[in-house]
């Protein structure tokens, strides 16, 4: 009762500061040629069906791929400077890994055999591994972000929610669009895409793109860039349309990503000057590569009903490395390699009836990730080689339907129920030398007995429903009350050292999430759009990775440290002020605590707290706080736009976007974690009279703010008081020009 009575406040107090802004705003039309502001001209596929975003009772932020070249955005990382409670940046020592947090509920570990607790999509295909998952905007129709646990239409491991990037279809018409930008740091884009129907039911679509950057900094040691980018992808399609009941798509995907590694900055002596310059010893090379094809059949047998199927496989592998000391000598360094592949099918019936709706469905994935790495501490002449795989093998069943009492009242109900069986094989062995003989030291000499070598098997089976219901108050202002319920499936420590930790073995359980939920959306004197919400959220089972130093080497303990309460409050909104003025803006809270929080302690006295000699969980709630999770962020931005005479027109953007302070990890780091800050960008942007030519002029950080995305803390003599930061990119600036043919 308690939660929901702070639920209900939160959302008194919401909906009355609503209530007082929208009243405030006058009453005119929106032209035709403007964008429009409308929630309820927005379509999504939220619950895997079309609909208008105003009648979805779920937080959805959805970004047409017109606002993203509008805004000048690169990636979708940069959708964290404008949707609520999100965090999205590349993972330590990474170019293209995302890392993404929701409401608070994430995963910061991109090694294999772990699972992300927010699901990435690239239409219908669920994509297991973050590896090159920093998508570049390219060929995209719009983009997606859902909040809250979305497990009963998409299952495990998107407890904190899913980000969906959505495709274009090929057209009618034939058309080629080319695009090519220039920038800071010797930046160099070039894009294009060709769409065409082949005959009257056959249509084809190609596209490439190609980023070239140097680096924001220097890799002192060996002379070669640091933070450069060099990156190709490609995309290609073919959807026959045999008949008005028929559609069939075939898409592929590749991403390669060339860029050098990147070793971040150390925080302690010696220090540099720069943020971006390193003086590791580690070697530079990385490679990572993705690819992925998939099938989609759909079949409207009827006006009521439409069988749909997605068929896919992706698979990527990963080369690289990172130096933790960021010194010239190898006095901990991380050579890595990565591979995955997953097979998934999903068969989905859609319903649509005159006063009620819905899908239902199952679906299959096999997966397979494996890797291994080295720990060199070099000034011990070990090292640790870590190895292992984790083969997934997942089914679940599915449905949701929503029923209309009324034109007003609307009932959801749903619920999924989903089975996992994960093998998980890990090995542990030291060796006296600088690398171990899978990366290139053939001379190493073995030290001991494997410290970690099994091969276990487990099964992790969970049901994760979800109730809404919706209001119209008028046509264009819906409130609705949802519960739902999310989980990120168990597993193995791939780093688990046995013999510091023998319970490693067991591996770790599920964690879950459930939400409680009231919001409202709409359209306000035709001018004004808005989406607010208010969450409560229970957290239990966290998996929580521990890495600490051990002796010569870094030991790890991922367990299910206890639970916690979120609650918070979101929204955004779009006001067009006057015929030439749009402002958007969005504001977040969250208050994120840990209830209990048992951390492993794997040395202590003896005594009632710590019976052991060996190690002990202790409850230390009151001194850890939630990663990538500030308690604030906002942002504003306006869109002025003056028509000409000749019917081009040109259009201004300047934006800021607040984060809140925040922490890398649980444990507070204070050289690590970062202050709060403001973004500043602008963008300018012509479009010709015939909608082919588009010129823009973008600057991001136009402060040239250094905030960290990541670190890593590894202190004592042996790690070379290793305390490395990663930082986000310095103040741009980029000039696009774009021709569609």
């Amino acid at each position: 009762m308690n939660r929901l009575v702070k639920t209900a406040l939160l959302a008194g107090a919401a909906w009355t500061a609503l209530s007082g802004v929208a009243l405030a705003q006058n009453a005119q039309p929106a032209s035709q040629e403007q964008e429009a502001t409308s929630l309820g001209e927005v379509v999504v596929t939220a619950r895997r069906r079309a609909e208008a975003l105003q009648d979805v009772p779920v937080a959805v932020t959805a970004v047409t791929a017109q606002q993203l070249e509008n805004r000048g955005s690169a990636d979708i990382t940069e959708l964290a400077r404008s949707t609520p409670s999100l965090t999205l940046n590349s993972a330590r020592g990474s170019n293209s890994t995302l890392i993404s947090f929701i409401r608070g509920v994430g995963q910061q570990d991109p090694l294999w055999g772990f699972d992300p607790g927010v699901g990435l999509y690239i239409d219908d295909v669920y994509v297991a591994r973050p590896q090159a998952a920093v998508l570049d905007i390219f060929d995209v129709e719009r983009i997606e972000v859902l909040r809250g646990p979305q497990g009963t239409l998409y299952g495990r491991n998107t407890i904190g929610g899913a980000i969906k990037y959505v495709t274009r279809r090929i057209g009618d018409e034939p058309s080629m669009q080319v695009q090519g930008a220039y920038g800071s740091y010797d930046q160099i884009d070039v894009l294009a895409n060709v769409s065409a129907p082949v005959s009257d039911t056959l249509g084809v679509s190609v596209g490439i793109a190609r980023y070239l950057r140097n680096g924001y900094g220097t890799n002192l040691t060996t002379g070669n860039d640091h933070y450069n980018k060099d990156v190709t992808a490609a995309r290609a399609s073919v959807e026959w349309t045999p008949s008005d009941s028929l559609f069939f798509r075939v898409a592929a995907d590749w991403v390669q990503d060339d860029s050098n590694a990147r070793h971040g900055h150390r925080e302690f002596a010696p220090i540099l000057d720069s943020a971006y310059d390193t003086r590791a010893g580690a070697g530079d090379d990385n490679h990572v590569e993705t690819r992925g094809i998939s099938l989609t059949g759909e079949w409207a047998v009827s006006d009521t009903l439409t069988l749909k199927s997605i068929t896919a496989y992706r698979d990527g592998t990963t080369r690289g490395n990172i130096d933790f000391d960021n010194l010239a000598g190898p006095i901990l360094d991380i050579p890595a390699m990565y591979d995955d592949d997953q097979f998934s099918q999903e068969f989905q019936a859609l319903f649509e009836g005159d006063n009620w709706s819905g899908v239902a469905g199952v679906f299959y994935m096999d997966a397979t990730a494996s890797g291994a790495f080295d720990t060199v501490v070099g000034l011990a002449n070990l090292t640790t080689l870590t190895a292992g795989s984790v083969d997934t093998k997942s089914w679940s069943v599915f449905g949701d339907f929503t029923y209309d009492f009324t034109d007003q009242l609307s009932v959801s109900v749903g619920g999924r129920y989903t089975s996992d069986e994960k093998t998980g094989t890990v090995f542990r062995q030291q060796y006296l030398g600088i690398r171990s003989p899978t990366f290139g030291n053939a001379a190493a000499t073995l030290l001991g007995s494997p410290r970690t070598n099994y091969t276990r098997t487990r099964e992790f089976e969970e049901f994760t429903p979800r109730a809404s219901v919706s209001y119209k108050i008028t046509p264009d202002l819906t409130t609705y009350a949802s519960w739902g319920r999310g989980f990120k499936s168990g597993g193995f420590d791939m780093r688990g050292d046995a013999v510091l930790y023998p319970n490693t073995v067991d591996g770790y359980d599920p964690e879950t999430v459930e939400t409680i939920e009231l919001g409202l959306k709409g359209t306000l004197f035709d001018r004004f759009s808005f989406a607010t919400a208010v969450f409560d959220s229970s957290y239990e089972d966290q998996q929580i990775t521990t890495q600490y130093p051990a002796g010569a080497t870094v030991a790890s303990v991922v367990d299910n440290v206890g639970s916690s309460s979120i609650r918070g409050w979101e929204f955004e909104g779009s006001l067009r002020a006057t015929d030439n003025l749009v402002i958007n803006g969005m504001l977040s809270y969250i208050d994120a605590e840990f209830d209990e929080f048992l951390a492993y302690i794997p040395t202590g006295p003896l005594n009632s707290t710590c019976p052991t000699a060996v190690g002990c969980f202790v409850d230390v709630s009151s001194a850890r706080n939630f990663q990538n999770t500030p308690e604030w962020t906002g942002a504003i931005s306006a869109t002025w736009t003056h028509w000409f005479a000749d019917g081009s027109e040109i259009a201004f953007t300047p934006s800021a976007a607040y984060r809140g302070a925040y922490q890398q990890f649980e444990t507070p780091a204070p050289l690590l974690d970062q202050e709060s800050y403001w973004m500043y960008d602008a963008s300018v942007v012509w479009t010709g009279a015939d909608d082919r030519l588009t010129i823009g002029f973008h600057g991001k950080n136009l402060s040239d703010e250094r905030y960290k995305t990541g670190g890593y803390s590894f202190p004592g003599a042996l790690t070379g008081d290793s305390l490395i930061a990663f930082y986000g990119a310095p103040r741009t600036f980029t000039a696009r020009v774009g021709y569609k043919f």
